[in-house]
């Protein structure tokens, strides 16, 4: 019996583990792919042979805590992607034990490489009023400016990821119950609704028509075809160009669909909307991925502040008298002790 390849292993772990029983979505596939390529990549240089002479025996723990340096003193990476990198290799190394019991020892030696501590990326969201700016500057004529008006509305309206708005098809739309469902990270779906003008801008987009098939693409581009997730990105930098947003360290940032999402959430946040709504509303799995909103809004934080105000006479050079000395009953119990 022929022993399987490192092929086999690989043609088996995208196209049965990841594609067919976990369900991921394209963009994570291509995270996974990418960080198993340049894996493979490295130990090829480093035993100086072409990719098609590597063997299973030569992917050993030794080599993936070099790979993990060489990520980031040659290729500079953050150390988030250094991470992201390490938990495709322990999931690629999970499944070669799952299949060949043989290598079980070494996924072990994987598995418990260590994630480095990096500091959560700092959430860049846009203000109510610096979203009331970029819509006043939206251009009102020309052949595109209802597609990027639709599609900056859409995006602000459900906070959806740029791969959801990508993937958008007329089938996904229910203008008339004014909803729309995201198909999402995990191969989920979740409903989220729309505002009227949301409902009545995709309406003039599509053209009023009824007739158009399920698979009829939403944002499209000057060719015709469906906007890719780079295309959104152009076009959302190019109607924010306007704005400087600058983080922690006072660098600009720039303006993504994601700071989209991330001022959809806040929005709903300060309207007074329950946490764990706004989690599936943005469909996070968890609600620590939600919370972090909570910590950033300044405006709920003044609304706190003003809840909790300073007692009176707070700043008083002297001590407050202390209020049980004024109540004639409490004394009398006291001293009936």
């Amino acid at each position: 019996m022929t022993s399987p390849t490192l092929g086999s292993f690989l043609f088996g772990f995208f196209e049965d583990h990841l594609i067919a029983q976990k369900g991921l979505r394209p963009a994570t596939i291509k995270s996974y792919r990418d960080a198993i390529r340049l894996f493979l990549a490295f130990v090829a240089k480093d035993l100086h042979c072409t990719l098609t002479r590597v063997q299973l025996a030569d992917l050993t723990d030794a080599r993936v805590a070099r790979f993990l340096q060489t990520l980031e003193d040659e290729r500079h990476n953050h150390i988030r992607s250094r991470n992201q990198r390490l938990v495709a290799l322990k999931v690629f190394f999970n499944y070669l034990a799952s299949r060949a019991p043989e290598r079980w020892a070494q996924a072990e030696r994987i598995r418990a490489i260590p994630m480095k501590r990096v500091p959560p990326p700092q959430t860049v969201f846009l203000e109510r009023d610096e979203i009331e700016t970029v819509f006043a500057r939206l251009p009102a004529t020309g052949n595109l400016a209802l597609r990027d008006r639709t599609l900056l509305l859409f995006l602000y309206n459900t906070g959806a990821r740029v791969q959801e708005v990508a993937d958008l098809r007329v089938g996904n739309l229910e203008l008339g119950k004014r909803r729309v469902h995201l198909h999402g990270k995990g191969d989920k779906w979740r409903v989220c609704p729309l505002w009227n003008e949301t409902a009545e801008l995709l309406s003039q987009l599509l053209d009023k028509r009824d007739d158009l098939p399920a698979d009829y693409p939403i944002f499209r581009s000057q060719r015709r075809e469906p906007l890719t997730r780079f295309g959104i990105y152009k076009i959302v930098r190019h109607h924010t160009r306007h704005i400087i947003k600058k983080g922690t360290d006072l660098k600009p940032r720039t303006i993504s669909p994601h700071v989209f999402r991330h001022g959809a959430a806040m929005a709903l946040l300060e309207s007074g909307v329950e946490v764990n709504v706004i989690r599936a509303w943005l469909g996070h799995v968890s609600l620590e991925t939600t919370n972090r909103y909570a910590e950033i809004t300044t405006a709920m934080k003044a609304a706190a502040l003003e809840a909790c105000e300073a007692p009176p006479n707070a700043n008083a050079s002297a001590p407050m008298r202390a209020v049980w000395r004024d109540d004639p009953s409490l004394l009398k119990w006291l001293n009936s002790l």
